[in-house]
């Protein structure tokens, strides 16, 4: 099994798709987690805090768990998470050409 396969890590999802990644081997504490959620509302964003499992850039589509919204985001995670893969395979496109 390949090792992005395996790949765990926090991200901030963005309510438009974007993601950072908060940790990869520990978990963000909780007052990472309220930075985070402060610095989205200071710039007029919102988001979800999730867990990635998958490489961002293999073929194989990562899978994202929500674990809490931050800043209130207006739209559905699901909507989010679309828009992420959208933009991953957008990007994998442009590394492969």
């Amino acid at each position: 099994m390949e090792r992005a396969a395996l790949e765990t890590r926090w991200i901030v999802l963005g309510t438009d798709g974007r993601h950072v990644t908060m940790g990869r081997h520990t978990d963000p504490t909780p007052e990472e987690v309220e930075q985070a959620e402060r610095g989205l509302a200071a710039q007029g964003m919102a988001g979800w805090l999730a867990v990635m499992k998958g490489g961002y850039y293999v073929r194989r589509k990562p899978s994202l768990m929500m674990v809490r919204p931050l800043a209130n985001p207006a739209r559905p995670f699901e909507e989010a998470a679309a828009e992420f893969e959208a933009k991953r395979k957008a990007t994998l496109a442009s590394v492969a050409s």
